[in-house]
C-alpha cells in the first residue's frame, strides 16, 4: 500500500460524513456515524479504526491492497465509491458453508467483548466471514448443537436463535472488519441509521462478489468499501443542494485511484459541452456509456445550464433529463 492510500484512509476514518461497508453482493455490514456521536478513533501507521456505541470499523494498512475509485449510474443519479482490493488469492478467507464456531474473539475493537463466540453463520463467500459475537453462554451452547449446518437449512432453528439473541454482527475480511451492536430488526422493520447489517439469501446465491456496475479488474476482490460524502446526496440518500468541494474532492480520488480511461471519457464529454459541441460519437462498452452519462449528470446537478447539454443529454440519457429524486440506495447498485 503506497502513501496516497494510507493518506486516504486517514483522512476518510476522521471524517464523520465517510460511510463504510464490508460484505459481498448480498451480505454486507455499512459503518456509519454521526458528527457530534462520541467516537474513539485510531489512526496509526500499521491501521485505523472508528467505534462508536453503535459500532464499529478497522482497516489494515497492507501493500498489497488496491484502492479503486469508481462511479456508476442509478436511476437519475449516480453512486460514488472507492473499493479496497486484494488480489483473490490474497482475500481469500474461509468461505465456509456452515454454521461453524471460530471461538472467542480475541480481535474484537472492544476488549469488553474479546471473550465473547465468533460463530461464522455459513454464507460461503470467498473473500469475506460474516459471523454473530455471541456473549452469553447459553446461547452459545445451543448454537454449537447446530454447527456444521447451513443456516437456511429447512428446520434449522439456528437462526431463530441467533434473532433472540440480538448479537453483535461482525464481518470480516483479510482488510479489517466492521462491528454491528445495534439491534437486528423485525423482518417486517426496516434497518436503523448508523451501522447495520443486510443479509439477502436471494442475492447470495449468484457468487457475486460486487454488482456488475463496479469495475473491478479480473482476479481481485473488493475486502472493504468507503464512501466518501456524495454532492448531490446526504448521508441517508436524501436529495441535498449540490456540492462543488465535495464533487471536486471525490474527482481528485477519481484522477489519483480511478480507470484513467473513464476519467479521460468524462473530459472529453466536458470538454465538448464546453466548446459547444453537439453531441458526437464515443465509447460504446458498458463502463464508458456510464462515464458519458454521469459526466451530463454531474454538469447538470452542478447547474450548467445549455441547449447543447440538453442536446447530449437527449442522445445519451434521456433519464437525466428528470429531476425527480433518485431512489437508488447510495451504496447497493
Amino acid at each position: 500500500m503506497n502513501a496516497a492510500t494510507i493518506d486516504l484512509l486517514h483522512r476518510a476514518i476522521g471524517d464523520p460524513d465517510t460511510q463504510w461497508s464490508l460484505g459481498t453482493f448480498g451480505a454486507i455490514a455499512e459503518f456509519s456515524r454521526d458528527r457530534d456521536e462520541p467516537v474513539i478513533l485510531r489512526q496509526s501507521g500499521d491501521a485505523v479504526s472508528a467505534v462508536t456505541a453503535r459500532g464499529g470499523i478497522a482497516i489494515r494498512h497492507d501493500p498489497r491492497n488496491r484502492a479503486l475509485a469508481s462511479e456508476s449510474i442509478t436511476r437519475s443519479g449516480w453512486n460514488q465509491r472507492i473499493a479496497l482490493c486484494l488480489p483473490e488469492a490474497d482475500g481469500a478467507m474461509g468461505a465456509r458453508a456452515v454454521l461453524t464456531e471460530l471461538g472467542a474473539d480475541g480481535a474484537a475493537l472492544r476488549a469488553s467483548d474479546r471473550d465473547s463466540i465468533l460463530f461464522d453463520l455459513g454464507l460461503g463467500a470467498p473473500h469475506a466471514d460474516f459471523c454473530v459475537r455471541i456473549g452469553d453462554p447459553d446461547t452459545a451452547t445451543e448454537l454449537r448443537r447446530h454447527a456444521g449446518r447451513a443456516v437456511f437449512e429447512t428446520g434449522n432453528p439456528a437462526m431463530r436463535l441467533i434473532l433472540a439473541a440480538n448479537p453483535h454482527r461482525v464481518f470480516i475480511s483479510r482488510l479489517g472488519r466492521i462491528e454491528v451492536y445495534q439491534p437486528i430488526p423485525p423482518a417486517t422493520g426496516r434497518s436503523p441509521e448508523g451501522p447495520h447489517t443486510h443479509v439477502l439469501p436471494k442475492l447470495l446465491k449468484s457468487g457475486r462478489t460486487h454488482p456488475a456496475t463496479e469495475p473491478i479488474p479480473g482476479g481481485w476482490v473488493p475486502c472493504a468499501h468507503l464512501y466518501p460524502p456524495h454532492p448531490a446526496r446526504d448521508g441517508l440518500g436524501e436529495a441535498r443542494p449540490f456540492d462543488p468541494a465535495r464533487h471536486d474532492a471525490f474527482q481528485s480520488d477519481i484522477a489519483r485511484f480511478g480507470n484513467p480511461e473513464f476519467l479521460a471519457i468524462k473530459r472529453r464529454v466536458q470538454d465538448a459541452i464546453a466548446a459547444q459541441q453537439p453531441p458526437s460519437a464515443m465509447p460504446g462498452d458498458r463502463h464508458g456509456r456510464a462515464g458519458i452519462r454521469i459526466a451530463l449528470r454531474q454538469l447538470k446537478a452542478a447547474g450548467h445550464v445549455s441547449p447543447v447539454l440538453q442536446s447530449w443529454l437527449q442522445d445519451f440519457d434521456p433519464a437525466g433529463l428528470e429531476t425527480e429524486a433518485d431512489e437508488a440506495d447510495l451504496h447497493h447498485d
